[in-house]
């Protein structure tokens, strides 16, 4: 899960398998950092700064990150976050039990620096996250589980497709749940200085759930950053939202049989507001002349109100009444469009990545038998990678239109700055962030 969630905080972060086709392995990608993530980490910025300060030490020493110097640094810091675990009331017996013997693992910390590099585009992404592999397999999954599915559905009114479409993203029907320890992978992402309080607050909610007996300290296991089970809860998530749906007492997200998991992936959703029965989005046709200012998710208006403006659905009607819906652009004025609902928001909550969760929506209309997505993307298009990011957020800003910051990511501030320029320059102003764009501004 994104953040997972971010304050849901389910999957911080993503990968994007080249290979995901031929495996059906898990993409989640990471493009930008979550409101509800970002709630979390300046909670945990507060509460960290009520701690004993003892900071961990920044890796900017000459020793590899492997060194056995860096791991007895790990081991000072392991012995001083012992001291905050039993203060917010982790029992030693558990400590024990779940630190004994743990070493650092500089591969984690590779792969988090690693990963913000390069970007998929989202019709790349699409490929591979509604592929016909994944589509297959998500008809078979819930095929294999449909009385469990049912029952989710009837108790969380929350489409039973919808979990089923997540489930095949983030970890491919139960395929790849990911086999690193979840305590050692947590445990070094603390010890590091990038987003220590964060993955603190995610270690001290993994030994909660030790403290509970849930599960084990060998059978927690998850991806490197700390995302476990069938449906990649970080460990805060589950703590607030996991349920016990097969009744045996245990909050069980690990097992193979994915029914707990399942369960709480539908709670989850649930409790951030799923309307059964309304559309993540639905692909729409803009007419020509079409004011794109209007594409930005703060202007809503009734499907009938767009169809006014020409923006109806594939077949040339009105998109149904399924509540307010804004315009979504995910490759700009020259791919696909969407009319999106609440209940886009509410997957958001997951993951906050476009992709994601267009991807997850797309995927769960296609397992019910729906349509692939017609219009044409602008596959001749490259994904900017971070060092063109950045540029383009200092260009911009050095022009007049602030992003005001420069971090290489693709947020709402950086968007309306594109269309302010994009303006300007009496280009079509949908606020994609493309290399043509990069260019002009050079």
């Amino acid at each position: 899960m994104r953040t997972m969630l971010g304050g849901a905080v389910l999957g911080v972060l993503g990968c994007l398998p080249g290979a995901a086709d031929a495996l059906d392995t898990s993409i989640r990608p990471e493009l930008r950092q979550p409101a509800a993530k970002l709630a979390l980490a300046q909670t945990a910025d507060l509460s960290r700064s009520l701690r004993p300060q003892v900071r961990p030490v920044k890796q900017t020493v000459t020793e590899p990150e492997d060194s056995p110097v860096t791991n007895q640094r790990f081991q000072y810091w392991l012995r001083a976050f012992k001291e905050r675990a039993v203060a917010q009331g982790i029992s030693p017996d558990v400590l024990d039990r779940a630190l004994q013997g743990l070493r650092y693992d500089a591969d984690v910390i590779k792969r988090d620096r690693n990963q913000s590099e390069f970007t998929k585009t989202i019709w790349e992404y699409l490929d591979s996250a509604a592929s016909d592999v994944r589509i297959a397999n998500g008809k078979s999954a819930l095929a294999g589980h449909r009385a469990t599915l049912e029952a989710i559905e009837a108790k969380y009114g929350v489409d039973k497709e919808v979990v089923v479409a997540i489930w095949g993203l983030e970890s491919a029907y139960g395929s790849f749940r990911g086999k690193s320890n979840v305590i050692r992978s947590l445990a070094t992402l603390a010890f590091d200085a990038r987003r220590s309080a964060f993955f603190e607050d995610q270690l001290i909610a993994a030994l909660r759930i030790l403290q509970s007996g849930d599960t084990t300290p060998a059978n927690m296991t998850g991806s490197w950053a700390g995302a476990m089970g069938h449906t990649q809860f970080m460990p805060t998530s589950y703590l607030d939202y996991a349920v016990d749906f097969t009744g045996d007492g245990r909050r069980d997200i690990w097992s193979d049989d994915p029914s707990d998991a399942l369960a709480s992936t539908a709670a989850y959703l649930k409790r951030f507001g799923w309307t059964q029965g309304q559309p993540w989005g639905v692909e729409v046709q803009i007419p020509d002349g079409f004011n794109y200012t209007l594409a930005k998710r703060s202007i809503t208006k009734a499907p009938s109100a767009w169809a006014q403006l020409g923006v109806v659905d594939m077949s040339g009607r009105a998109v149904p009444d399924h509540g307010l819906a804004s315009v979504l652009l995910p490759a700009g004025g020259n791919g696909a469009a969407f009319l999106i609902f609440d209940n886009f928001a509410v997957i958001e909550r997951y993951n906050s990545a476009d992709a994601y969760v267009i991807g997850v929506g797309h995927l769960s209309d296609r397992i019910k038998g729906g349509p692939p997505i017609q219009s044409p993307w602008p596959r001749e298009d490259r994904a900017l990678t971070l060092k063109e990011r950045k540029e383009l957020q200092t260009r911009l800003t050095e022009k007049g239109f602030d992003t005001q910051g420069i971090d290489g990511k693709i947020g709402p501030l950086t968007i309306e700055a594109v269309r302010s320029f994009q303006l300007a320059e009496g280009l079509k102003p949908d606020g994609y962030a493309s290399l043509n764009v990069l260019k002009r501004l050079r």
